[in-house]
């Protein structure tokens, strides 16, 4: 059998163990500058100790919850409205924080600083905790927090410009009991994304059993109907998006500038979906970007629209300038000292 002589090494120390990883990340371009651990209980700056026990409850039976949020130019861009989203969903998952809320936006601030990561994102779990490897969480010494920083891996400038096709998936949707938690069993959202990456669009769209529009994998759509209303499918039966809910109270300024009828969120079946002028995906990393091909048909006229660079435009002004920004405090951040 082939391999059948070959011995698979045993590290009998930690120090051996770290050598090896060492190996790893010195031909890998670092882009996670900083992780926070309640486990360990402080921040990591080294890459190879970003790590987590195999037996959390998280790893090995999906009992996690996580979000997220942007870095931009030195600022947290939403980081309360997520981190409210991640208590709601840790709630329903029956997980009890081991910090106080207030704490938990501390640390997070805290370990953006000591990145000194400008332009990125925060990721973030609670979980239900390490400790054995049964489905009860009962075994579980108590829930973690963990945290890392990620670089900018790239700007999506291209795909904003020139907009994005996208699919309508056959993969089934999650029940709304599961779709309305930010769990980490994301699964289907893997799956939906491979098939519309092997279909050769950007990503995929979830339509229910009555035909109505749901959500994509990882972001939220919205549509620009003829008669100039923005709609984004209402939030009953799919995730709550931060960005979404930011976009549909700044969307009315366009109404007021006369681009836009009415913005609202409603039910919204594909067939009428398909009928619109625009249509955009939506989410916290894009922020915003146009979708020009839907299931090998143009959206409106197969091109970006002016609505939909005035959203994008209103959103990257926010992020910039608006009232949803958090400054990091970089100069105060610990300094990586080798005692």
């Amino acid at each position: 059998m082939q391999g059948q002589d070959r011995m698979v090494p045993v590290y009998a120390s930690g120090t051996q163990v770290l050598e090896k990883i060492h190996e790893k990340w010195k031909s890998t371009k670092q882009r996670y500058p900083a992780m926070y651990s309640s486990v360990v209980g402080g921040i990591i700056l080294d890459p190879s100790m970003m790590v987590i026990p195999i037996d959390d409850h998280m790893v090995h039976r999906g009992h996690g919850v996580f979000d997220t949020a942007t870095i931009s130019d030195g600022y947290l861009y939403e980081l309360d409205s997520h981190l409210d989203r991640l208590l709601v969903s840790a709630c329903k998952a029956k997980i009890d924080p081991p910090f106080r809320r207030e704490t938990l936006r501390e640390i997070l601030i805290q370990m953006t600083a000591a990145s000194r990561c400008k332009n990125g994102s925060i990721k973030y779990w609670l979980s239900a905790g390490p400790g054995d490897f049964q489905l009860s969480p009962k075994g579980c010494t108590g829930s973690a927090f963990y945290a890392i920083v990620a670089d900018a891996a790239g700007a999506a400038t291209s795909r904003n410009k020139d907009g994005v096709k996208a699919i309508t998936t056959t993969v089934p949707m999650k029940h709304p009991f599961f779709a309305g938690i930010k769990s980490v069993n994301y699964l289907p959202n893997a799956l939906a994304m491979a098939e519309a990456e092997e279909r050769g669009a950007f990503a995929s769209v979830w339509v229910d059993e009555g035909g109505y529009v749901a959500e994509g994998p990882t972001m939220n759509v919205a549509f620009v109907t003829a008669g100039g209303a923005l709609v984004l499918p209402a939030f009953d039966n799919i995730l709550s998006g931060c960005t979404a809910k930011r976009l549909l109270a700044l969307a009315p300024k366009l109404v007021e500038a006369g681009l836009l009828k009415s913005v609202h969120d409603a039910r919204i079946s594909a067939d009428e979906a398909k009928q619109c002028a625009e249509m955009m995906f939506i989410g916290s990393g894009l922020p915003l970007l146009p979708v020009i091909e839907w299931d090998g048909q143009p959206v409106g006229d197969g091109r970006v629209g002016r609505i939909s660079v005035a959203l994008s435009d209103l959103l990257r002004d926010d992020m910039n300038s608006g009232p949803e920004r958090i400054p990091v405090p970089y100069s105060g951040s610990m300094k990586n000292d080798h005692h």
